[in-house]
């Protein structure tokens, strides 16, 4: 077994590829039209699925097997309320100079400062949200 990727059902395809542009500071890895896009880093991928390209073009889209609207219904899935049980975690080697970025960049929604918490170890980080409401987390080197 070996992992592949975590992808995100959007609402608004163009507008989450450009925040993740943004954000990652890189473009696009690969692009399948206006339904899938991906970011590769580092053995990583982050993958973007407009929610609405099957119902939209569903002339285009071709299936076999069981429908099943729990997984296959990604309308509905994009206009779900976003409970932010999963985060997006993007390590840095400087959290000052990337959290200035961020800031600066005017795109990330509830923009916290940079926060520290210990457990087992020193962590600082920062975090946002994106488009759709997932939650983003970013950490790295930091000092006071």
């Amino acid at each position: 077994m070996r992992y592949c990727s975590v992808y995100l059902v959007v609402r608004d395809f163009e507008k989450s590829v450009a925040f993740y542009e943004q954000i990652l500071d890189m473009k696009v890895s690969a692009r399948r039209g206006q339904r899938f896009a991906m970011f590769n880093s580092s053995g990583m991928t982050l993958c973007i699925m407009n929610g609405y390209f099957d119902r939209d073009h569903s002339d285009e889209i071709q299936r076999k097997g069981e429908y099943i609207p729990v997984f296959d219904a990604l309308d509905n899935i994009a206009d779900c309320e976003n409970t932010r049980k999963v985060f997006i975690n993007i390590g840095v080697d400087d959290l000052r100079a990337e959290y200035d970025r961020i800031r600066q960049s005017n795109i990330a929604n509830e923009l916290t400062e940079i926060r520290f918490i210990q457990y087992s170890s020193p962590y600082w980080y920062f975090t946002f949200t994106d488009p759709d409401g997932n939650p983003i987390e970013i950490t790295g080197g930091y000092t006071e």
